[in-house]
Formats: C-alpha cells, structure tokens, sequence
C-alpha cells in the first residue's frame, strides 16, 4: 500500500506543475506591435490559452508555461487583427449586390480573416444570419472574422417611420443604428434634420448609439449637436473648421475616414496598379478583375461626372483626416468595403497607405486599426495584445513601421489564438 500512496503524491505534485485549463501556446521571438500605441516590444513573448492573451511582453519577462507549444516568430513583426471600423458583409457576388445569405457573410469573413482583418463593423445590410453569427462568435473555436453589425440604413422620410426603423433595428439585436443623411452630389433627396434628429433620439432611448453617413461639413454638424455618436465617413465638401473639432471632442466622438470608398469610384477608369500586387491576386476573383478591365467599363468610369468628383474629393477627405488628428480627434479606420469592386480584406492594407499618405505616421495608422477603433466602437475585448484580450493577431515577414505597405507581407492570421487558412496562391 505504500507504493500506492507514493504514487498518489507524485501524480498530485505532477498535477500542480501542469497548467490549468485548455492547453496554452507561445509565440516568441517576434517584435511586437502591441495596439496600444506604447513602445514596441523586441524578442517578444505571447502567451495564449483558451483563445486569449494571457501574457504578452518581452521573451525575458514572460516564463512559457510548462507543457506549452512553443511557435518561434523570430525575425517576424506580430500586430492584432485589423478593425474595420465600417465595412459590410454577406450582399456582394462578384460585382452584384443583392446576394445576401449566412452562407455568403460567412464566405466574405472568412476572406476579410485571411487579409489579416479579424474584425468588421458591418454598418448596414444585415440581417437575422449576420446576427446569430456575430451571437456565435464568443467562442476560443473562432477562425474568421468577428462581426458587428447595424441591420437596416435607416433611410426614412418621416420622424414616425424614422422611429419605426430604429424599433425595427434594436428588436433584430443590433450593435448599433446606422442613418443615411446625404443626396449623392445633388442627385437625391437628403435625410431632413427632423428625421434625422427622431433617428438619434429613438435610438438612444433604446440605448444604442448612432452611426452616421455623411458628405457635408454642415450635416456633421448639425448631426453632432443632436447627439450622433460615430462620423462614418468623411467630410469632403470642404475643409474641417474649429467648429466641427469642438462637436466630435465635447463627446469624444470618433472619425472613420473611409478613404478607399472615394478611390474605389474613380480608380477603374484604368487599370489599377493593385492588380498586379501578389498579395490582391491571392485572393482576386479573376472574373471580377477581367470584367473591371473592360475598356468599355473604364470608359464609362472616365464619363461619370460622380467619379470625378469623387476623386477630387479624395484630397480634401486626405486634408482633413490629418487636420482631425492633429486637433486629438479619434480615428478609426474604416473602408466602406463590401460593395461591388471595393475588395474586403485587401483595401484595408490601401486604407493604410492613403492615411499615411495623408499624414499619419505608421504607427498612428496602425493604432487607428487596432487599439483605437477597438475604442470608438467598444469592443473592450479586441483592438490590443494585453491580457485577457482574444488573441487576434497578423504574422508579419516585413515591419510596417518602417513602410505602411509591410502590413501586406502577412505569413499568417490568428483568430482567438487558431490559425486562419492561409491565403490561396495564385492562379497559374
């Protein structure tokens, strides 16, 4: 009986030096970009179990729990997943909307994970599928994208019906409402300010906050004084004044940019220079590619007096991002892919470079990616590579503070701490 009681005491203390729960995984040896914007961590050490960080730091002060996988990053830059602070999910086929479907939301997050975007604000399109997808999604077994999502634009022409949509929205299970107030250069009717207002009030009400669409300088300001709480595109009608800077501060209300939304209006006109960037063709639906070739197509891109006008657009949306930033607004980024020829996943990386274009550093870029878009659309549980967040992170060959377009070289994406399925190669 004695050597079943030794043998009881050394399976207890074998036990103890085991971790607790699901088995944990270290990465190391990568530099790390954390999302927070702090100093950038050398011969790094992640630590994830369960789907989450459990510690992240430098190799000599993080001990690799005992019985770990041990995955060596050395030489490579660890980031978190990008955030798409306003994307869409789920309607596009190739260059036609009107596709929605769980089958396709799960498709098109499963391309935005591959491109290293590991999390989609979905403003607008969604329905009953995107939300018991997003309802799934808290789960370390995650490897796509996690999504978010607004249901319905509320579009309506009255204060009463205004209301009725925003019902219609919160019983769904949205994270938040979306409002439309904008005429398409002129083209169609704009959103009247009383509408506008019923939105913001009845969504607040029910307690959900309100992200807005908008072109003009004046519609975001007045939208602000009512009590919006997200600019979801850019101004581009003219340059931010002090005005504007003091509405988004009083209530610390962010800004997505969405540049790419501007460029992806003019940009096939001709043949984009993207088209040959190995990391698009990984990805490209050669169909799609042949058909915004067509010179028939660009000539009619080259005769749209809105494409055009976008592209002037373009700058001055450049302008006042870096005029926001430097004034202490808070930036998100965001694309506005999803529709028809604006590619998920891979404009993210071009939104990158045009807002370093615009003047941001790559760092401050990366943190309007990460940290703080995880901060504009509270997701307290994403954004940053600190303890106790999922482990959503890119893989990195080349370091993207030292060239924006680094953040392309992706070796591989991790959702909740799984790997993604890599990025398809090419077709020969």
């Amino acid at each position: 009986m004695r050597w079943l009681a030794v043998l009881s005491i050394l399976g207890v203390v074998a036990c103890a030096r085991q971790p607790k729960g699901p088995p944990a995984t270290a990465f190391v040896g990568a530099r790390l970009i954390d999302g927070t914007g702090g100093p950038v961590i050398e011969d790094a050490a992640l630590v994830v179990q369960g789907g989450r960080v459990v510690a992240a730091g430098a190799r000599s002060d993080v001990p690799v729990p005992r019985g770990a996988t041990v995955v060596d990053l050395t030489s490579k830059i660890v980031i978190p997943g990008l955030i798409n602070a306003h994307g869409h999910a789920g309607d596009t086929r190739g260059l036609e909307a009107g596709h929605y479907s769980e089958e396709n939301v799960l498709a098109q997050l499963s391309l935005y994970a591959r491109y290293g975007v590991t999390t989609v604000m979905s403003l607008g399109g969604d329905g009953e599928p995107s939300v018991r997808l997003r309802d799934a999604q808290d789960t370390s077994s995650l490897n796509r994208a996690r999504l978010y999502v607004a249901g319905s634009v509320v579009t309506a022409e009255t204060p009463e019906s205004a209301r009725q949509m925003v019902d219609h929205n919160v019983a769904l299970g949205v994270d938040l409402i979306k409002v439309r107030v904008d005429d398409n250069l002129g083209t169609a009717r704009k959103m009247a300010p009383e509408v506008s207002r019923a939105v913001i009030d009845q969504a607040h009400q029910k307690g959900k906050r309100v992200a807005a669409h908008i072109f003009y300088l004046a519609d975001a300001k007045d939208l602000l004084r009512s009590g919006v709480d997200l600019i979801a595109h850019s101004v581009r009608d003219g340059y931010v004044d002090p005005d504007l800077v003091s509405l988004l501060q009083q209530r610390n209300v962010c800004y997505v940019p969405t540049l790419m939304r501007e460029v992806s209006t003019f940009v096939y006109q001709s043949r984009p220079a993207f088209f040959d960037d190995p990391f698009f063709q990984r990805e490209a639906d050669t169909a799609v590619v042949r058909a915004l070739e067509d010179p028939r197509r660009q000539a009619r891109v080259q005769g749209d007096r809105a494409a055009q006008a976008y592209q002037r657009a373009l700058q001055t949306a450049k302008r006042n991002l870096k005029a926001l930033f430097d004034a202490g607004v808070k930036i998100a980024m965001g694309t506005d892919t999803g529709p028809p020829a604006r590619f998920q996943g891979y404009f993210e990386h071009l939104e990158l470079e045009q807002m370093v274009d615009a003047g941001l550093t790559p760092m401050q870029a990366l943190v309007a990616a990460t940290g703080d878009a995880a901060l504009c659309l509270r997701l307290p549980s994403v954004g940053t590579l600190e303890r106790g967040k999922w482990a959503d992170f890119v893989v990195l060959d080349a370091d993207p503070l030292v060239d924006i377009r680094n953040s392309r070289t992706v070796a591989s994406v991790y959702v909740a701490g799984n790997r993604v399925m890599a990025p398809r190669p090419p077709a020969p």
